[in-house]
């Protein structure tokens, strides 16, 4: 099969940065790793509508989990459809040593049929263990990055990744613009690609430092990591709504979808806060048990993944309202009436 791109000039540009991005970080990884990461192809409608390739962490002894997926989806052949064509790199990377912390990006070109378009630009910082230098230098490369969307991005940031029935946030710094776009449709680009790389960048020195200062850790120490990824797990599952939206979209590229969740997590903890939320959350979550092996410590491998992201669809199949639920920056994108 092959997939076949967007024939839009602006969704070509698009792919070509995140393509670019995608390389980068990869390169970067790899230097990390005694294994390469491996890449992974996935095809919408058998390549016609396109698809994407992720390379994925083979690695254990460094990495828990990795993946940094590329992905476009158009709508070249169908123009009653309100979306022309939508471009991603989206990227998560869990560490094996709990003191490294973990990294979510997402920078995507959303375009519509009209031709106008917006950039979805995200990044934050996740750790188990949180260490305030590491904080102050993800911060201070997110000022330099982009200076004139900083304070927006983080304030949309911190509003997305909170997660109200813990009461705190995903991580410790984060990054949100949604429907960013200027006039001038160049420097957006050259905003965009300049923002991932400074995000790589800035991540894989913490990484380093980390696994530098830190060569070795505790089983306390890997507690609390196994506690944190269950938190991620949590939050990514039911309040994530790029997550959610991809999963209700199609179903061709589930596993890819849910590359982000780390490769254990610990069920009772998991249930422990179903008491803290909205009803039709608790029922929400109750599917997600339910699609469980009922185990301590559970290891969310490939077939858990499917029957996760058959449980979510079967969620807001039928409660389609409590997708207001999900988080949200200053306004909510209609992701999924687009392809409609």
């Amino acid at each position: 099969m092959i997939r076949t791109p967007a024939t839009s000039p602006d969704a070509q540009a698009a792919l070509e940065i995140v393509t670019h991005l995608q390389r980068y970080f990869v390169t970067q990884l790899d230097a990390l790793s005694r294994e390469a990461f491996e890449a992974v192809e996935w095809f919408r409608d058998e390549g016609l509508h396109s698809g994407g390739v992720r390379y994925e962490a083979r690695d254990e002894a460094i990495f828990n989990r990795a993946s940094v997926n590329i992905s476009q989806v158009h709508y070249n052949d169908e123009p009653d459809k309100k979306l022309s064509s939508a471009t991603a790199i989206s990227t998560i990377i869990h560490l094996a040593n709990p003191h490294a912390p973990s990294m979510h990006m997402h920078i995507s070109w959303t375009q519509m049929r009209d031709g106008k378009g917006y950039w979805r630009i995200m990044a934050d910082l996740n750790p188990a263990i949180p260490n305030d230098t590491d904080k102050e230098s993800f911060f201070q490369m997110l000022k330099t990055a982009i200076p004139t969307h900083y304070k927006e991005g983080i304030t949309q940031g911190d509003r997305y990744f909170f997660i109200p029935a813990l009461e705190r946030h995903r991580g410790v710094s984060h990054f949100y613009l949604e429907n960013f776009h200027t006039e001038d449709k160049k420097a957006d680009e050259a905003l965009a690609q300049k923002f991932g790389e400074a995000v790589i960048d800035s991540y894989i020195m913490i990484v380093k430092n980390a696994l530098q200062t830190h060569p070795t850790y505790n089983n306390d120490e890997r507690q609390k990591q196994l506690d944190y990824h269950t938190l991620y797990f949590f939050q990514v599952l039911t309040l994530d709504r790029g997550t959610t939206s991809g999963l209700l979209i199609h179903n061709q590229n589930d596993i890819g979808i849910l590359g982000s969740l780390p490769s254990h997590i610990e069920r009772d903890l998991l249930e422990s806060w179903k008491v803290n939320m909205p009803e039709i959350q608790q029922k929400l979550l109750t599917r997600l048990l339910d699609a469980l092996p009922n185990i301590s410590v559970v290891s969310v491998n490939t077939e858990v993944k499917k029957s996760l992201a058959q449980a979510v669809r079967e969620h807001y199949k039928q409660h389609p309202k409590a997708l207001s639920l999900q988080a949200s920056g200053n306004t909510i994108p209609p992701t999924v009436d687009n392809h409609s």
